[in-house]
């Protein structure tokens, strides 16, 4: 299991099929009950191991995550992201109201079918959540939340619309399951189990989306640096389409590769590399806060427009063995900085990281990384550390 997974993820007793209730055991007692997507079933089928993450009973692998990390970067992988929340935001003053909630302007979106990567910040600058958000029209747009934090946002953008006097409707989309089919073949097997969405399939560009038939919505966006597809759908079609591909061939993916495959693609996740602590400028995401317009007013620009700039993220490569984990000292010419997350890469078979350091270093830079009380060598290298290849 990957180290950043490790840390966050506590694995739980795995189920029989039969049983009603899942649930978080200590000592033969059930302390806590976990919430299921409606592919839950599906997945203790095809042998998962299921840990808690967010609350939720998800899947970190199936076997073996190496395995299923290289089929996403050889061919293509399929996950199940229906923990993480999708959100309407319906209404006329739609542009008004988000243009003040996110930091990136969703102005610049022109037409319908885009998307956009944002984050949502406090009036302090720092960061509520990591989003896409898609233009379906000027007067609907949707978003999708993190699981860990899906609630609070939910309601933090709820509760800025209702005091700005917004006339906008913001709600979950309980009914939907969202599966993520990523990798290089992903649009032959997605064409090939669904014929009629081919011609969809072979227009849609990366980061654009479209509304489909049957509720189904599609985007070309992904967590795993890889082209791909997001597709979400209402829970009660959502295992078909998931048997269906399974049985095109394709591999079912857990949290575990999920997670190598994001820190490969040098992609944040949130609550390691980035929360209500520190800003975008600090983690990577300062190319989010469009500051264009001079007149635009959002939640956190103030802040920004004054805080220091001194911390920055870069990407290390280590150059001995060993693991780098989050939350190991860095040491630089410039100052001590800090692993935000870490593992061993299975494309690269070296240990990579993203780490928060004082100043700005240049690609190659040397630093020491202090893993299990050794100082190691380790290299600034640019990110992402291994880049998607064309189509």
């Amino acid at each position: 299991m990957s180290p950043v997974v490790g840390r966050w993820l506590q694995p739980i007793r795995r189920y029989r099929p039969d049983k009603a209730l899942t649930g978080v055991w200590r000592k033969g007692v059930i302390v806590a009950t976990l919430k299921q997507t409606v592919l839950y079933q599906a997945h203790l089928d095809a042998g998962a191991r299921i840990v808690d993450y967010a609350g939720w009973a998800m899947p970190v692998s199936y076997g073996s995550q190496i395995e299923e990390h290289h089929a996403v970067r050889r061919d293509c992988g399929l996950f199940d992201v229906s923990h993480m929340l999708a959100v309407e935001i319906t209404g006329d003053d739609c542009i008004a109201c988000l243009r003040i909630l996110l930091a990136n302007d969703v102005a610049r979106l022109g037409h319908v079918g885009q998307a956009m990567y944002s984050c949502l910040l406090n009036p302090e600058g720092g960061v509520i959540d990591d989003l896409i958000i898609y233009k379906l029209s000027d007067t609907r747009w949707r978003v999708v939340l993190n699981a860990a934090t899906a609630r609070t946002d939910l309601e933090w953008m709820q509760r800025v619309a209702h005091e700005g006097h917004f006339n906008v409707h913001v709600h979950a989309c309980d009914d939907l399951a969202i599966l993520a089919l990523q990798g290089p073949q992903a649009h032959i097997k997605l064409a090939q189990v669904r014929p009629q969405w081919g011609p969809t399939i072979a227009q849609l560009a990366s980061f654009h989306c479209v509304a489909l038939p049957d509720d189904v919505f599609l985007a070309r966006t992904g967590y795993t640096g890889e082209d791909g597809f997001e597709i979400t759908l209402p829970a009660d079609q959502a295992t078909v389409l998931w048997v269906d591909l399974l049985r095109a061939g394709v591999q079912p993916c857990g949290l575990g590769a999920r997670d190598t495959l994001r820190l490969e693609a040098g992609l944040n996740l949130y609550g390691l590399d980035m929360d209500e602590s520190v800003n975008p400028f600090e983690s990577g995401l300062g190319w989010t806060v469009s500051l264009h317009d001079p007149e635009r007013e959002f939640i956190g620009r103030d802040a920004l427009e004054v805080a220091p700039r001194e911390r920055h993220r870069v990407g290390l490569k280590l150059l001995d063995r060993g693991v780098m984990r989050a939350g190991m000292p860095v040491r630089t010419p410039l100052g001590e900085g800090e692993v935000t997350s870490g593992s061993q890469s299975p494309t690269l078979g070296c240990s990579v990281a993203l780490a928060r350091v004082p100043g700005a270093l240049a690609d190659g830079a040397s630093v020491q990384v202090c893993i299990r009380g050794k100082w190691l060598p380790a290299q600034v290298v640019k990110l992402p550390f291994v880049g998607r290849k064309p189509r």
